[in-house]
């Protein structure tokens, strides 16, 4: 990660503590402060953010409290912010193994962003994609009856859609913002989303949600009618379970992994590798079956903030203690080979 301590402007300031913040797992509703001082900022334009410090008056402002405030005083004036600062001097590897690897990811088919349940904009994820050397990212808010998350109509992932050809259209860095959804799997294995909408993507990444503890039989046959959908590029966080973290833990739905793992194989379906440290999905002895069998992974961050996108170096660790190969691991392609595997029949 780039040393970003040089002065900066407020706004990228406030977002650069919150991108760090994100990456450290500190509270959602901490970092959310940040990012909505940096939109109010935004919002003001330099002059008059400039004109309120000077005024001694940036902390009147409704939505700007006294760490923020705190941040924005100190880059108005040409200053590191001291936050900033010792976010930066804290910046490390987040896990020790699985650089090789890292270094060689170019992509990511799992991300959110705040059409859903994401924190940030499809820009700001953009943006922070790009900014660690990323290539391509596809965009995978969530479907219609995961309800909790926000998840999208046809009509709003219609309007996303043209709202990812006009970020595409507008960068000049060669990054590429791929379309796509992650769309839930329903009791009878059917995906959550209309077929017309699912054949305008390129990209669907296909997670369980909703009655996690099915029976292993019923829940074996859902995951095989899914993976086997030709629509279908990604099975997601395919255990369902939670090691840790601010929800609590959960644990792993019962199927048979051979059996489901087996039809990825067969229907070039990738198994995700969910790198989000509260998941650590599938565990260890099922990616091993899954490499066993012929798989392809996707080492995703499933980030729901910029800088979450970070959280890949876990999945990199585990797949390279584990032996999986790279060239084995879609996210390590370019994004025409990705697109080209994810349209093949």
């Amino acid at each position: 990660m780039s040393d970003l301590t040089a002065p900066m402007t407020s706004y990228d300031a406030l977002l650069r503590v919150a991108f760090l913040m994100e990456r450290a797992r500190e509270g959602s509703y901490r970092v959310e402060a940040f990012r909505k001082a940096a939109g109010i900022v935004a919002q003001m334009g330099l002059d008059e953010t400039r004109a309120r410090v000077e005024r001694h008056a940036i902390s009147d402002i409704t939505g700007i409290g006294k760490s923020t405030a705190a941040v924005i005083n100190e880059a108005v004036r040409g200053k590191v912010p001291a936050r900033l600062f010792t976010l930066q001097e804290e910046v490390g590897p987040l896990v020790a193994g699985g650089e090789d690897l890292y270094a060689a990811m170019r992509g990511d088919l799992h991300a959110h962003s705040n059409w859903s349940d994401g924190g940030a904009s499809i820009d700001e994820m953009v943006d922070a994609a790009a900014a660690l050397g990323q290539e391509w990212m596809a965009l995978t808010d969530h479907s219609p009856r995961l309800r909790v998350a926000n998840g999208l109509s046809a009509e709003r992932l219609a309007h996303q859609l043209d709202v990812v050809a006009d970020i595409n259209s507008a960068r000049d860095d060669g990054f590429r913002l791929v379309s796509g959804i992650e769309v839930d799997i329903l009791d009878d294995g059917s995906l959550d989303q209309t077929d017309e909408m699912l054949d305008r993507l390129e990209i669907v990444t296909a997670s369980v949600h909703s009655n996690l503890k099915m029976d292993r039989g019923p829940m074996t046959r859902r995951l095989v009618t899914a993976v086997s959908d030709r629509r279908v590029n990604v099975l997601g966080h395919c255990t369902g379970r939670l090691v840790a973290g601010g929800r609590g833990e959960r644990p792993q739905s019962k199927f048979d992994p051979e059996a489901v793992f087996a039809a990825c194989a067969e229907n070039n379906t990738a198994v995700e590798i969910n790198s989000r440290p509260e998941r650590v999905d599938p565990p260890d002895e099922m990616i091993e079956l899954a490499e066993d069998l012929g798989c392809l992974f996707a080492i995703d961050s499933d980030a729901h903030a910029p800088g979450q996108l970070d959280f890949k170096a876990y999945g990199c660790e585990r797949a390279e203690r584990l032996g999986v190969s790279a060239d084995r691991i879609v996210t390590t392609w370019s994004v025409d080979d990705v697109l080209k595997w994810a349209a093949a029949e």
